[in-house]
């Protein structure tokens, strides 16, 4: 089969096509024919930056990057029961760890996939993968976001953004974002009901007494969230587990809870999100779509033009 492989961090000419052997699976996993996977900022990150290429993989060399992917069930292990043969599925694979979505066939646990809706092209169920159960996770299982919460959500324009708009509309929020003046419209057609332009305002002087911050930024952006939310209420943090420890100390004066989040594999969460799929009710936005043998344009894609939404490569 044909796969990517990073042998050392650098630019995108650092991904690297080579031929491989199909992966053996395991009796609780499944193989993957891959249809369509999309990338992430962490793809790019890890592509170009040893030290997070260490973090993920260790000293491991070459790896395969690549966490979200849909496809079609190939091969099913002896143990596996609710999937098989000829099922179309799609979902994160192996976050935190090596997912190796790169590649024609991948070897998956089956209990992180669920199966794509039938009416949802790949392309739309791998868009709606790392970014959209980072979005679900934080909103379902941190934020305690119910019925008339007050959401802000920084970056409503990126991958999480647009989908922690969508699905905080679902829960009953009314939301709040930051994104630039040209993508004002954008955010307030995913059901955004206050936009804020970062650039020419300041968000903490226009978007008091909130429940919910979903900070896809950090630095700044982190730090002055802390003015907008209201005694009991929760900030999740995404860019990094580093929080300076005058942010930490001033939320806790301040009885807010503050931490960092990393986004894990789910099948059932995953799930979720295909119910909300085929009803519609969510929408991966695609910003661009590139073929496989483009990963390297792809990656320069994503780490320069700021895109909406997300990137997808096919198969």
């Amino acid at each position: 089969m044909q796969a990517i492989i990073v042998a050392e961090a650098g630019s995108p000419a650092n991904l690297l096509f080579t031929e491989l052997s199909r992966p053996a699976i395991g009796p609780a996993e499944v193989l993957v024919k891959v249809k369509a996977l999309s990338i992430n900022p962490v793809d790019v990150k890890a592509r170009a930056s040893e030290d997070i290429l260490f973090w993920i993989f260790g000293p491991q060399r070459p790896v395969i990057l690549g966490w979200d992917l849909a496809g079609e069930v190939v091969a099913a292990g002896a143990d596996v029961q609710a999937l098989q043969p000829g099922d179309a599925v799609f979902g994160l694979v192996n976050f935190f760890g090596a997912g190796r979505a790169y590649a024609e066939y991948v070897a998956v646990p089956a209990h992180q996939l669920a199966r794509k809706p039938a009416a949802v092209p790949y392309e739309a169920a791998a868009a709606t993968s790392l970014a959209a159960l980072t979005a679900w996770q934080a909103l379902r299982q941190h934020g305690n976001v119910r019925p008339g919460s007050r959401v802000l959500i920084h970056g409503g324009a990126g991958g999480v953004g647009h989908f922690a708009i969508q699905l905080a509309k679902q829960l009953g929020a009314y939301v709040l974002t930051t994104a630039s003046a040209q993508n004002r419209e954008f955010v307030l057609s995913l059901g955004a009901d206050e936009h804020v332009d970062y650039a020419t305002e300041h968000f903490w002087e226009r978007t008091p007494d909130v429940d919910f911050v979903l900070d896809t930024v950090g630095g700044e952006v982190l730090a002055h969230s802390l003015a907008v939310v209201r005694p009991g209420g929760t900030i999740i943090t995404l860019p990094t587990p580093a929080i300076a420890p005058e942010v930490s100390a001033q939320a806790t004066a301040q009885h807010v809870q503050l931490a960092f989040m990393m986004v894990a594999s789910s099948g059932s969460d995953t799930q979720a999100l295909a119910d909300l799929l085929a009803q519609e009710a969510i929408r991966p936005h695609i910003a661009a779509i590139f073929p496989f043998a483009a990963m390297a344009e792809a990656h320069a894609y994503l780490e320069t033009a700021r895109p909406l939404g997300k990137v997808v490569v096919t198969l």
